[in-house]
């Protein structure tokens, strides 16, 4: 069995919110500020986003940052 890392735990946690939010990956990375390919990779847990971009994806969820960590 092959663990998660957190990337893909953290992309998981984002496209479950981005979908219960109902909106697409284009519009959250617009209203982010990222890039929609970025933001793809980021919820495919092949991108380790920084910090800033976490607080931007949280704001642009309006959900609190711990939020993204809660499984």
């Amino acid at each position: 069995m092959t663990k998660k890392t957190i990337e893909q735990r953290l992309g998981e946690r984002i496209r479950v919110l981005r979908k219960k939010a109902e909106i697409s990956q284009e519009e959250l990375a617009f209203r982010a500020g990222v890039h929609r390919t970025y933001l793809g990779g980021i919820e495919r847990g092949e991108r380790n986003p920084s910090l800033k971009n976490i607080e931007a994806i949280a704001k642009a969820l309006e959900v609190p940052i711990s939020d993204l960590f809660i499984n």
